[in-house]
């Protein structure tokens, strides 16, 4: 076992430290290669989404670092006194990728995606390697908690080949959101999607019990559309700047500032969003002559980071309405410890929202309220781990007083880090955590293949309404 954690790093760290950008305008150009584009549109399409990811965490950079210092002033003008820091998803991600096991989980979920695509098991390519700490972050929980390596690595592969076929299963709803083309490759495997089988559940019962409140709902187009710029989304980022200020006291020139701030991410993230699709236009059109010369027509998706559908203005619109209603949820919440800072807005939220209720925003926003507890418990759970590995490889976040702990309110895969916790308590104690822990994998494992089949249903009247 350590020979193979060592021959991940050593094939994989020089990539993983250029950074996710580097990274991927590596990784999508060689991949075009492979599909025989011509090197000069398949390098295109790597700068093109390098670009794209750098523009988007620089947006969501800007977005977050405004606010924060706005929600510090509201926790010191309230007294509160909830004692994790919420430190948002880079410092996690830096965290994760900064132990070796990391890698080896990379290397181990590499050959997992392989042996799908060899058995036909799926048509997802994983591209998006950057964002393997998501499911990295759950097997070194367990590892953490007293699972040993293999438990560990097993955790780990049963939920990866799980948003592999999650992958696949939500690729004609992206294609339908998207307006896009059957053959556009685009999906994705990242975490976040992990909450689908959860919000589906709500999603049913909405179908059954309260599907009147759907003719009053909207979307932030069809409301620009009857009342003009009051539904844009830089007014939508106006609103939640005025909010934030007056919560925590400022001067109206920081009111401004927030507001203003608030209003260009929103834009530039729909903007951002198409360039994720004219990225992938070069691997599209080779992967569909490959296959049609090949594969006798088979087609490949390809499994992105999920900001390809920021162009949705419901996933900005959502997440604006849910940073007030999780900042009132983390006050009052039994059992929470964070207070949102960096993880306002909710981005590890929204995607999942935005594909099993197909942009229906009232929709969106009731059960995004309801399972925000979920990510607020599971940050206050895994504050302890997060802060001591942050510690051990020397990426604790300066300025912050040594005995404090971090962690992130809205971090991707909550359900997953409970799985991690119960399967390493199971292994370390026994006992009452074998049961529990057993019993939350059965259930786990129920509910997304009853999700599955619900998807199924959902892709077989896409194909219907096609023919």
């Amino acid at each position: 076992m350590d020979f193979i954690i060592n021959f991940a790093n050593t094939v994989f760290k020089p990539l993983i430290d250029l950074g996710a950008a580097p990274l991927m305008l590596i990784v999508l150009t060689l991949i075009a290669l492979i599909f025989r584009v011509k090197f000069s549109k398949a390098l295109e399409g790597g700068i093109k989404l390098a670009i794209a990811l750098t523009a988007i965490g620089s947006v969501i950079n800007m977005l977050t670092t405004t606010f924060q210092s706005a929600l510090d002033s509201f926790v010191k003008n309230t007294g509160l006194s909830l004692n994790i820091t919420d430190v948002g998803w880079a410092p996690l991600a830096t965290i994760t990728w900064g132990s070796p096991y990391t890698l080896f989980f990379l290397l181990i979920l590499i050959i997992v995606n392989i042996i799908m695509l060899f058995m036909n098991k799926t048509n997802t390519l994983d591209v998006d390697i950057f964002d393997v700490w998501h499911l990295a972050f759950v097997g070194l929980f367990a590892k953490y908690c007293g699972a040993p390596l293999w438990l560990a690595t097993l955790l780990v592969i049963v939920i990866g080949i799980m948003k592999i076929i999650n992958s696949d299963l939500m690729k004609p709803t992206f294609s339908d959101l998207l307006d896009a083309p059957d053959d556009n490759p685009m999906t994705t495997t990242h975490m976040n999607y992990m909450m689908n089988p959860i919000i589906m559940v709500f999603n049913k019962i909405f179908d059954k019990l309260f599907y009147k409140l759907d003719k009053y709902d909207f979307d932030s187009a069809k409301l620009n559309e009857k009342i003009g710029f009051w539904g844009s989304r830089f007014a939508i980022g106006i609103y939640l700047g005025i909010f934030i200020g007056l919560l925590s006291r400022s001067s109206v020139q920081e009111i401004f500032t927030l507001s203003l701030t608030a209003a260009t991410c929103m834009e530039l993230f729909s903007i951002i969003g198409s360039w994720f699709i004219a990225a992938v236009e070069p691997l599209s059109q080779g992967i569909t002559d490959f296959a049609s010369k090949r594969l006798n027509g088979r087609t490949f998706n390809i499994g992105l980071d999920w900001p390809f559908i920021a162009g949705r203005s419901e996933v900005w619109a959502a997440a604006n309405v849910l940073a007030p209603i999780m900042l009132l949820e983390s006050l009052i919440l039994p059992g929470n410890g964070l207070l949102p800072l960096g993880g306002i807005i909710a981005m590890g939220v929204t995607p999942a929202l935005l594909v099993v209720t197909r942009g229906r925003i009232l929709r969106m926003i009731i059960i995004g309220a309801i399972e925000l507890p979920i990510f607020l418990w599971a940050g206050t759970l895994s504050a302890p781990f997060v802060t001591a590995t942050a510690k051990a490889v020397g990426a604790f976040p300066k300025g912050l007083a040594s005995g404090t702990l971090i962690s992130h309110t809205t971090m991707e895969g909550p359900i997953e880090k409970f799985l991690a916790y119960l399967v390493g308590n199971a292994s370390k104690s026994g006992g009452m955590f074998i049961l529990y822990a057993a019993a939350a994998i059965a259930a786990y494992i129920l509910i997304f293949w009853w999700y599955s089949r619900q998807m199924k249903k959902r892709n077989a009247e896409y194909a219907a309404a096609k023919n």
